[in-house]
């Protein structure tokens, strides 16, 4: 299997995983899935009522470019990037693309 289509499977499978989690959950907040295969795009986003404020955020936001992972939002406990090593995914193939370019080289996963 091509890199590509292996990096899309592994993380629409982490994604539909949390987002059967967050709907299991009882939380007032309904949790919608994104995948956009063409622009390699993949997203979780959470919406609802927070007393009689409209709540919206992206939970996990991921892009595949340049044969890597970038997770650009993670709000997840454990962190979306230890999913994917339990997955098989090499560190040198993650980015943790939330930090800024210049601390990315500090940490265990690629820098770009």
């Amino acid at each position: 299997m091509d890199r590509l289509k292996r990096h899309r499977e592994i993380v629409q499978k982490i994604l539909t995983e949390y987002h059967q989690l967050n709907e299991k959950s009882s939380s007032t907040t309904e949790s919608a899935l994104a995948f956009d295969e063409v622009h390699d795009r993949y997203l979780i986003l959470l919406m609802g009522w927070h007393k009689d404020e409209w709540i919206k955020s992206v939970m996990i936001h991921i892009r595949l470019q340049d044969n890597k992972i970038w997770i650009e939002e993670d709000w997840t406990e454990d962190g979306v990037a230890t999913d994917l090593l339990r997955n098989g995914i090499a560190r040198e193939e993650i980015v943790l693309a939330f930090h800024p370019p210049h601390v990315r080289q500090y940490s265990e996963f690629a820098s770009a």
